[in-house]
């Protein structure tokens, strides 16, 4: 039996690998995909996100959210490691679809059509979901679960020192959906950023007479060409598409309950990720978190599932 997911995100490299990988995954059904701003800003998330499906073709479109600016988002990017266009600066033109609902909308519409059978991942910042929560709170508990890629545990942030990227760009969000009466899965940078790959990837890519081994084409080498330019680093690491094989095979991850909230307000700590790890404990358990990972399985793991994707496309 496929589970029902709803993919929410900010296209960026990394999200449109994952998202080739789960659109032709027999083991899940992709009902839709949310944009929402983050790596670029909620127009481009909204064109990358149809300009992907478009060029990937799968058996079966989902539906498609349309991204609304937030309310309080960072001056910085990320656009210096995924391009100007979040997409490796190949400007893929849109396809020319009209009227999409926006993101909230279509969380909404599903949530209902689907109770309790729908687990939203979410690669993104949160804001889509954060918005679905304060405006239609009744929903909430017909939610299966939701899957976060984001935060930090022990690790180093990837914005600033203590905070991730996705949290760092709307931490209100991110608290907001912590504290919500749903079950949520963390995916941090703990193990995420563990999961690194070489050039050499580049070489066990599915073919480029295939729709995701030509899409992989353009955008991974950028990728490697900026880790190199950028940061001085020679592996990458591939967040989404990780935390897409912990929804698929989370035997390759342990797994351990949590009490976490997300830093809105702190001059220096803006989106850090906080946990109440003390023998005593005051917060409430409200995540189930990564804390290891079995790198070389999960490494596999995603070259199997990118090569399957273009033995279908």
């Amino acid at each position: 039996m496929t589970k029902k997911i709803i993919i929410d995100c900010d296209p960026g490299i990394d999200d449109a690998i994952a998202l080739g990988m789960a659109l032709f995954d027999p083991r899940i059904e992709v009902l839709a995909i949310t944009a929402v701003a983050g790596t670029v800003d909620a127009d481009q998330a909204t064109n990358n996100v149809t300009s992907i499906v478009t060029m990937l073709d799968p058996p079966k479109y989902p539906r498609i959210g349309k991204a609304t600016p937030g309310e309080d988002a960072p001056v910085v990017d990320d656009s210096f490691l995924h391009g100007s266009d979040g997409l490796a600066e190949c400007h893929f033109e849109p396809s020319g679809r009209q009227r999409q609902q926006t993101s909230e909308k279509v969380l909404s519409d599903l949530i209902e059509q689907y109770p309790n059978e729908v687990s939203v991942v979410c690669l993104g910042p949160l804001t889509n979901l954060a918005r679905l929560i304060r405006w239609e709170p009744n929903l909430v508990p017909l939610i299966d679960q939701v899957i976060i890629s984001g935060g930090t545990v022990h690790h180093p942030g990837n914005a600033t020192p203590v905070a991730e990227r996705n949290f760092y760009f709307d931490p209100k969000s991110a608290a907001t959906v912590f504290a919500s009466a749903t079950t949520k899965t963390l995916v941090p940078l703990d193990v995420t950023e563990e999961v690194r790959f070489g050039v050499e990837l580049l070489e066990q890519l599915p073919s480029a007479g295939t729709h995701m081994g030509s899409l992989l084409r353009k955008i991974l080498p950028f990728a490697f060409r900026a880790a190199h330019q950028k940061l001085g680093e020679e592996l990458i690491p591939l967040y989404d598409p990780t935390s897409l094989i912990a929804i698929l095979e989370p035997d390759l991850f342990s797994w351990e309950p949590m009490a976490g909230k997300v830093e809105t307000v702190g001059e220096l700590t803006r989106g850090m990720t906080l946990f109440d790890q003390r023998l005593r404990r005051n917060w409430p358990m409200n995540l189930e978190v990564a804390c290891e990972v079995e790198v070389d399985e999960v490494r596999d793991a995603i070259i199997r599932s990118m090569r399957y994707a273009g033995q279908k496309s």
